[in-house]
Formats: structure tokens, sequence, C-alpha cells
């Protein structure tokens, strides 16, 4: 299976998360005392994003996406016999 690229050309905002996040006792779930942690803003470009944040006097990092290299493989590369590499 192949990952889609078909959302990667938004960006978004998320805030910091403040509090630690914590087993909740009784049913296990994850935990957290801070609700802006669900929260979360897409914009079409950076430009945007950042206006927003400005705007809004929010310190701000901006997180380049990694560059997304595409190694071509055929369906027989599934089923190749590759040695056991020694250690």
């Amino acid at each position: 299976m192949q990952s889609g690229r078909a959302v990667t050309s938004v960006w978004i905002l998320e805030y910091e998360v403040e509090t630690a996040r914590r087993p909740e006792p009784l049913m296990g779930w994850t935990a957290s005392g801070d609700t802006l942690n669900q929260v979360r803003m897409r914009f079409h470009s950076k430009e945007d994003a950042i206006a927003f944040a400005e705007r809004e006097s929010f310190a701000y990092a901006v997180e380049l996406p990694a560059p997304h290299r595409v190694r071509p493989r055929s369906y027989a590369d599934n089923f190749r016999y590759s040695p056991p590499k020694p250690a």
C-alpha cells in the first residue's frame, strides 16, 4: 500500500500542550485538563496561518514538512528474497 498525498497542501495551527496527559482511572483513556489540545485550525497557505497567529498575538513556530522521496518499487519487490545482513 502506498500513502497518498491528497491533503498535504494544508497548513495546520495547533496549540502546545500545557498540562501533562495522564491515563483516566475509570476507562483508561488518555486524559488532559487542557481543552486547547483538541483545537486544530486549517489554513490554505503558510502565510494565512502566520497572519492569523500574528493578528491574535500568538507566539508561533513554523515546522516545514520533510521532503518526500519517492522510491520506485514494483509489486514483485514484495516477494524478492534478500539474505539477512550480518550483525
